[in-house]
């Protein structure tokens, strides 16, 4: 009978080494040389490299020339005769393991009337179950599977399993853990289990009218919203508040009759609608979701939807069905649909379904042993690792064939490396190439080298994703995150210049983050951190209410005729407000949800931002694709008075209607004559108070500006080749 001691822990850390940790209390004397003994008794000497005084515990490295078998007991003898079982340590964070045990078959839950085969990735298990519990909520069933190849253990379980409620039950270093699978695609409420389905009940009939054709990403217009807030006002108009078929309503209305919902996105203009997080997070009680807020950034299960959006979170084909409705709703509206992607983090890395079947994994470790935190929530998801990789690769090929989803917005997309984010870009562009990639490349202090990182710093290696620009933000607004702090669109013109080049597409050769255009997502707000209006109550509280209503109607303006790709957030174009909460993301929906009576009051503005997005999608010149043809066509004024940034798009014929297009923006209250180039007429097609394609008056040799606002002048002859590029008299 073997005499297993608990005084000393063994751990294989590499795949012919093994550290041995012997507490000091215990005494070290008589406890080397070690021996490891296999699982059939085989005695395999360890060589002790090197030996390390870690104060309370003594630590021996040792080595040994014989094949570890994983998925299989061993132990460590003492030369006291005492023995402990060998812990899969730091192992799993080498090449050669992800060498060893990268697999790619199918794996997850597979359905059919007469059986279901159930696969999991574990390769440091000696056994896995799968617990099934019946439908109608009978007695659990523990099912053995079988351990294949590269660490995947499998069943085909007889019978028909569909709406069965399941888990994994793995034991490693001698430990039984349950899992829900990382790769089910449907949960039971609050995610407790996975859920078998039959996917072939949740087909919908195709869309009856096709999405226009996308042929850039600077064609977009993106717009982003929580399926809760959009919908959960009293007065939305809507029945389904705060819920997927909320968001599919069509023709609703709200205070004083003003379009609402899905109604107003189309009457608005815009061509992506960026859902918050809507795959299972907790936070939320699926069972009670009005109880508690949660905007979703806690990930629990990232093949499944989540429940509290559905009418019915106990039933599991629900969310499914109407999250698919809803989508196919927004495309017969002509809206696509992306996807805030939560990868780079879990909600709680030790309870996730990830660490306990392969522990320590998934995530990534200092060089102490302590779980990263360059997210900041406590964990890091190690994407480098392949099957990570494959992770996330599989769920986002999942989600655009299944979902028909139009883009993946990555949440702290610099926490992942580049190799996985063009994974992730290839993987799609199989499926569909318009499929939009951009995310958060800020850098974050995780332990990946910084050319590693899917970093703006590093954009040129992913020329095809997109980044949310901080610069043309904080350039525009003014600090995100000291309030006071006033950029161009507030008034001031120190950063002019900064402004002018985030304006051109932040191109490199000006200065700027990007190779071109399409790398750069242009927005002065979003779901984080204060609301434009609220940022202004601080930073320009001495000015009146419409003077920083007419700030607001710049800085979007900005946004949107600018080079890049426009991003809004939910609201921005009416004032929203947060009462100054700068992370509401679990305050309760009086503070999170749209005011539909607050855009009733603002129509007007409402119409300005319509007309703009409007004027953008009607020439070409606005949504340059390439850095050549932005140096080609595009010139700033100068000199022209600090207050003012304007430029002229010539020779643009061949984008749309007009040849001309001169774009002027002035911070000031106070009146300014600009100049205009060459000497016939232009048409003002856009100024302080209204916006869109057909002229509102006619103007020669120069304009007068009245105050803060944006104009915009095109004509349709010719006015020749004067001038260079960059910037003209």
């Amino acid at each position: 009978m073997l005499h297993i001691s608990r005084t000393f822990v063994a751990y294989l850390d590499e795949m012919d080494q093994l550290t041995v940790l012997v507490p000091k209390s215990r005494g070290v004397d008589g406890m080397a040389p070690f021996t490891m003994v296999a699982p059939g008794g085989e005695e395999i000497p360890l060589s002790v490299r090197r030996t390390e005084d870690l104060g309370e515990t003594v630590k021996y490295v040792c080595w040994f020339a014989s094949a570890f078998e994983f998925g299989a007991t061993y132990w460590v003898r003492a030369c006291s005769g005492e023995m402990t079982d060998v812990q899969i340590g730091a192992v799993v964070r080498t090449a050669a393991f992800d060498d060893q045990f990268f697999y790619e078959g199918k794996l997850g839950a597979d359905y059919a009337k007469e059986q279901t085969i159930f696969r999991v990735w574990a390769p440091t298990a000696t056994a896995v179950n799968v617990k099934l519990i019946p439908p109608d909520g009978g007695a659990a069933r523990y099912v053995p599977l079988e351990r294949g190849e590269r660490g995947v253990w499998s069943a085909a379980v007889p019978g028909d399993w569909e709406r069965a409620h399941y888990a994994y039950v793995a034991c490693i270093n001698r430990v039984w853990r349950e899992a829900v699978d990382p790769y089910a695609t449907a949960v039971s409420v609050n995610g407790e289990y996975g859920v078998v389905i039959d996917w072939e009940k949740t087909k919908l009939a195709p869309s009856s009218r096709p999405l226009p054709p996308l042929s850039s990403p600077v064609d977009a217009v993106i717009y982003e919203l929580s399926i809760r807030d959009f919908t959960s006002h009293p007065d939305s108009g809507v029945t389904h508040k705060g819920k997927y078929l909320g968001l599919a309503e069509e023709n609703t209305s709200g205070p004083n009759g003003t379009p609402t919902g899905l109604s107003y996105l189309k009457e608005l203009g815009v061509t992506h609608v960026q859902l918050m997080p809507f795959t299972d997070f907790a936070g939320i009680d699926e069972r009670d979701p009005s109880a508690a807020y949660n905007w979703g950034y806690n990930p629990l299960h990232l093949y499944a939807p989540e429940g509290s959006y559905a009418t019915d979170p106990a039933d599991p084909y629900a969310r499914i069905l109407e999250l698919k409705q809803m989508i196919r709703t927004l495309h017969e509206n002509g809206l696509r649909v992306v996807m805030d992607a939560v990868y780079n983090h879990v909600y709680d890395r030790e309870q996730s379904s990830l660490e306990k079947l392969v522990p320590g994994y998934y995530f990534r470790y200092d060089a102490y042993g302590r779980p990263a935190n360059g997210t900041g929530v406590g964990n890091d998801v190690a994407s480098e690792r392949r099957m990570a990789r494959r992770w996330i690769v599989d769920s986002v090929t999942f989600w655009a064939k299944e979902y028909g989803l139009d883009g993946f917005r990555f949440d702290l997309m610099g926490v992942h490396d580049i190799e996985t984010m063009k994974a992730v870009r290839d993987a799609l562009d199989a499926i569909d190439p318009s499929i939009l990639v951009y995310g958060e490349g800020w850098d974050l202090p995780t332990p990946l080298a910084p050319e590693q990182k899917a970093t703006m710093a590093n954009a040129k290696q992913l020329p095809r994703l997109a980044y949310f620009n901080d610069r043309f933000r904080d350039t525009i607004k003014g600090s995100t995150f000291h309030l006071p702090e006033r950029g161009f669109a507030l008034g001031d013109p120190g950063g002019r210049e900064q402004a002018k080049t985030a304006i051109a597409g932040s191109l490199r050769a000006l200065g700027g983050l990007f190779c071109h255009p399409l790398q750069s997502v242009n927005y002065v707000e979003c779901h984080d951190n204060h609301t434009f209006w609220d940022k202004m109550a601080v930073a320009n509280g001495h000015e009146s209410e419409t003077v920083r209503r007419k700030r607001q109607k710049l800085a979007t303006a900005i946004v949107l005729l600018a080079q890049g790709i426009p991003f809004l957030h939910s609201g921005q174009e009416f004032y929203r407000t947060k009462g100054g909460d700068g992370n509401s993301y679990q305050a309760p929906d009086a503070v999170n949800r749209l005011d539909w009576e607050q855009k009733s009051r603002h129509e007007d503005d409402v119409r300005y931002i319509q007309g703009l997005i409007a004027l953008r999608q009607a020439h070409g010149a606005f949504r340059l694709a390439t850095e050549a043809e932005v140096l080609r066509h595009l010139m700033f004024f100068e000199p022209t008075p600090p207050s003012v940034i304007a430029y002229r798009l010539r020779d643009v014929a061949v984008y749309g209607p007009w040849t001309e297009i001169v774009v002027i923006h002035h911070h000031e209250e106070k009146r300014e004559t600009i100049a205009l180039p060459g000497e016939g007429e232009w048409d003002v097609v856009c100024d302080g108070e209204q916006s869109g394609t057909i002229p509102l008056r006619r103007v020669r040799h120069s304009l007068d500006l009245d105050g803060i606002g944006t104009w915009v002048l095109v004509r349709r002859e010719a006015m020749g080749n004067e001038g260079g590029a960059g910037t003209e008299p």
